[in-house]
């Protein structure tokens, strides 16, 4: 069946039961999108870790602006919005950095915490 469906005039059931088909792909493809973000933020966040653990700056503002403009141009291939996908990735870019900054505090007060472990306490240090 077309997805564009012209119910006769005066057929609300037939156009009401193709709505409702409509919908429940629209839903299995939120269902999707949610799936694909939640993979993809574990490797953002593998990404973060290891940004952290090698003392690498959270934000890679050259990788963004190549990304930007790859996405636009699939977007447009798409016919989707080429702005809509830039904000999009700019939305989940933002949501990653701030990822990224948490792992880096992360690592920051686990490396805090090693060398307080690590100093001898004041009453083992001879004067």
């Amino acid at each position: 069946m077309a997805l564009y469906y012209a119910p006769e005039p005066g057929d609300n059931e037939a156009a009401l039961a193709r709505l409702y088909s409509v919908r429940e792909s629209i839903d299995n493809i939120d269902a999707a999108l949610v799936h694909l973000l939640a993979e993809r933020f574990k490797f953002t966040k593998f990404v973060g870790r290891l940004k952290a653990e090698h003392g690498l700056p959270p934000a890679d503002p050259a990788r963004e602006r190549v990304q930007i403009q790859r996405l636009r141009s699939l977007a447009a291939e798409s016919h989707l919005d080429p702005e809509f996908a830039e904000k999009w990735f700019n939305f989940v870019v933002a949501e990653v950095i701030h990822h990224h900054v948490e792992a880096a505090e992360a690592v920051g007060e686990r490396d805090e915490a090693s060398d307080a472990d690590a100093a001898p306490a004041s009453e083992d240090i001879e004067p």
